[in-house]
């Protein structure tokens, strides 16, 4: 997933933009994973893992978005869709050894805390969320992002973010819904968007798929 946006409050709202090769497979949001009862995502037919995680029944959430630094070891690196639903679904954050894991950001929320975990390669630093709105990207919480700097004003003023993400796909860096064809081909695109609403008393998330109606 390459931009997640996050509104804390009585009502905490997610939503992940996931951008991917158009041919990598994958399947909408289900329990696929027997070892994390009860958690939701949709699921990275390649490497079995998620890039956003939902625990109705725990009130929380987590994301995955991929991140810069030092690449794992080739002979022993592991993917990194298990992180979020180890986190959605244990409460916690991975402690330990991440050397393992190409770079990554790692958000965890619930009602009480929104926790951000950003590994580098090299070293994990671990922060809370602001309150408010706010936008993780590829970069982190990054202020200087193309990206944060076109669209985070325009999710803070407004409620209906589904507006946000019908916009026309853009090869622009600065685009929130991506369509990029590259020299050899292939298509790196905006495949989905799945928005997370958690309150006291009700979980629910809105699923949409934007390969549905678009060729590639």
């Amino acid at each position: 997933m390459c931009t997640l946006i996050v509104k804390t409050g009585p009502r905490l709202t997610l939503m992940g933009v996931r951008d991917e090769f158009a041919d990598r497979p994958w399947e909408g949001p289900g329990e696929h994973w027997p070892d994390y009862p009860g958690v939701i995502g949709g699921r990275d037919l390649k490497a079995g893992g998620t890039w956003l995680a939902v625990h109705p029944a725990a009130r929380r959430a987590a994301a995955l978005l991929n991140g810069h630094g030092k690449a794992a070891e080739e002979t022993t690196k592991v993917s990194r869709g298990d992180l979020a639903l180890k986190a959605a679904y244990t409460g916690e954050l991975p402690e330990g050894d991440l050397t393992r894991y190409d770079p990554f950001h790692l958000v965890l929320a619930d009602l009480t805390r929104v926790r951000l975990l950003s590994w580098d390669g090299e070293r994990p630093v671990r922060s809370d969320l602001p309150a408010g709105t706010s936008m993780v990207v590829n970069s982190g919480l990054d202020d200087e992002s193309e990206r944060v700097r076109a669209y985070l004003p325009r999710f803070r003023d407004t409620d209906d973010w589904r507006a946000l993400i019908e916009e026309e796909p853009s090869a622009d860096r600065g685009a929130l819904i991506i369509r990029h064809e590259l020299p050899d081909g292939r298509l790196f695109a905006s495949l989905s968007v799945m928005e997370v609403a958690i309150e006291p008393g009700e979980v629910t998330y809105e699923f949409t798929d934007l390969t549905a109606d678009r060729d590639g």
